[in-house]
């Protein structure tokens, strides 16, 4: 079965929304997190907290021609990977930690290089970065590199910069906002992929933080090429040449029950379920419980049996999982070609939970041929 809009985790607006009337919504154009926190805040960059203006409205995103930074990237790093920096693998297949290099310094092959690595290791965290201290229009020219920005359709951004999708949430039990998280799940674990519908998904993908609690609130990813690694030869080859819809209409339409906004009309699109990644040549699952709604070709009963499959294989990867602990300046970036990933809910001491998203969009899904192993 196709997920319920309750599945729909961090890629809508963290912050609850009241209810809003129409003639609300033409009076009250910008809602303001400072104004709900009494018209003082202690969030450490207040000029990243969200906003939501009722009037920003864009049209349909046009195609455009991504180029791949991590294609002919020297795989050494030696333009990444300083003299005095260090890089360890949080597992063997998924994830790194790199300390002693500064993202914001690199030059152009450094920054190829830092796609070529994140797109072999899925999610790299840098740590001890200056990110959140650069001028919000630095943070995007650096992620311009990358691809053109994403700019989400429902989430708060701060106001003059919607390219950054704000991630922002407290943890306090009794608030409207932590309870109905979770009054109709048990858990807050939610995979998905960053704005799948979109006809270029995002690719090279930057997240970094503000505030958070001292313990909780951790990133969970998932290999999805090692995903694929994993399936029989039958059932990849029966997977190849498969597409599945991906739709941002149910997200769209949990924005406007809440009063939010919808900055574009929502779209759906058809995917390849089996992707291949432009700089290394891997092909991984490209399915996720967020957005993945059917299987063209399929009757209903039998994608809903193969979706919920894959999305179970997904889930129960811990094999091919990392967990990513969030301290103070951290950025982690990550490809969101070829992972999931699910924010946890799981603090319950009040603390805020700060980040902004960059999401450079990549290349339209496309898969090479089926080679038998």
């Amino acid at each position: 079965m196709a997920p319920s809009v309750q599945q729909l985790a961090e890629d809508v607006p963290e912050v609850a929304f009241e209810k809003i009337s129409i003639k609300d919504k033409e009076t009250i154009k910008v809602k303001r997190q400072i104004e709900e926190e009494g018209g003082k805040t202690d969030a450490s960059y207040p000029v990243y907290l969200p906003t939501w203006n009722h009037g920003q409205k864009y049209p349909a995103l046009e195609p455009f021609v991504h180029v791949e930074h991590g294609l002919n990237a020297d795989s050494t790093f030696k333009d990444l990977l300083s003299e005095g920096s260090k890089i360890k693998k949080l597992t063997p297949t998924t994830g790194s930690e790199v300390t002693g290099i500064q993202l914001s310094q690199l030059s152009a092959k450094g920054k190829d290089q830092l796609a070529l690595l994140v797109a072999q290791r899925k999610v790299v965290a840098f740590r001890d970065q200056n990110f959140a201290d650069l001028p919000l229009d630095l943070a995007l020219d650096f992620g311009n590199y990358f691809g053109r920005h994403h700019i989400h359709p429902t989430s708060g951004s701060p106001e003059g910069f919607p390219e950054l999708h704000i991630v922002h949430r407290y943890g306090k039990p009794g608030t409207s906002e932590f309870d109905s998280f979770l009054a109709g799940r048990n858990s807050s674990v939610s995979w998905h992929s960053d704005v799948t519908y979109e006809a270029q998904p995002p690719g090279t993908t930057f997240l970094y933080i503000f505030d958070g609690p001292e313990e909780g609130g951790d990133t969970l990813f998932t290999n999805q090429v090692e995903a694929y690694n994993r399936l029989s030869e039958p059932l990849k080859e029966r997977l190849h040449g498969l597409k599945a819809v991906h739709s941002g209409f149910e997200q769209a339409q949990f924005s406007r029950d809440r009063g939010g906004v919808v900055r574009r009309e929502p779209v759906k699109n058809e995917h390849p379920i089996i992707r291949t990644h432009p700089a290394t040549g891997e092909k991984a699952l490209f399915v996720n419980p967020g957005f993945t709604r059917s299987i063209l070709g399929l009757k209903k009963e039998e994608s809903d049996a193969l979706l919920q499959f894959l999305f179970a294989h997904i889930a129960r990867g811990i094999d091919y999982q990392v967990r990513v602990k969030w301290a103070p300046k951290t950025v982690v970036v990550w490809d969101n070609r070829v992972t999931v990933h699910s924010a946890t809910l799981d603090w319950s001491t009040g603390e805020r939970r700060h980040l902004a998203r960059i999401t450079p969009q990549a290349e339209a899904p496309y898969e090479s041929p089926y080679i038998k192993a």
